[in-house]
């Protein structure tokens, strides 16, 4: 079996990810340096149970606006994860060229509802700080502030039902 390599960039760190092996359900990857050895049964689609060592970890796959990018949840822990790729590459840097991503936004990629706001117009806040938590696929997900500010605006309440991408929290 010929070896598959690309890039994942995974809450925005990019990592480098090998397909070693593969023998039916049994996987062995290289994450950067490291090896894994897994075992994934494909539950339902979408949906998956994966055993490293002697943890199972049930794996919710959620394909957000492209085919490459991806919202993962597993074991209440969720992740954006994007296939890096030439063609991926180029449209960051063409998007990035023209004033593309806004990390003053806080958005959830899924619809969902709102569980907790955490902070309140006027607030400082440093990067990393929980502002939001958004209940989605049966599973609460913290949304953090990707840099130092001030909390501008709250556009939705406690309660809200929410649509993906729309505006939570902007913070500058």
């Amino acid at each position: 079996m010929q070896n598959i390599s690309f890039g994942l960039e995974i809450n925005k760190r990019e990592l480098h990810l090998e397909l070693l092996s593969r023998d039916g359900n049994k996987i062995n990857v290289k994450l950067n340096d490291k090896e894994y050895n897994l075992d994934i049964v494909k539950v339902e689609n979408g949906v998956y149970s994966v055993l490293l060592g002697n943890k199972v970890y049930n794996i919710e796959l959620s394909e957000q606006n492209n085919h490459k990018k991806y919202l993962v949840s597993a074991n209440n822990d969720y992740f954006d994860i994007e296939v890096v790729d030439a063609q991926a590459k180029y449209l960051r840097n063409r998007d990035n060229s023209l004033g593309g991503s806004n990390e003053n936004t806080i958005s959830s990629p899924m619809p969902g509802k709102v569980v907790k706001i955490t902070t309140s117009v006027g607030d400082e806040v440093k990067a990393g700080d929980t502002l939001i938590i958004v209940s989605a696929m049966k599973m609460e997900s913290e949304y953090k502030s990707a840099i130092d500010g001030v909390v501008k605006e709250i556009f939705v309440n406690e309660d809200d039902t929410i649509d993906g991408n729309q505006p939570l929290i902007y913070v500058e």
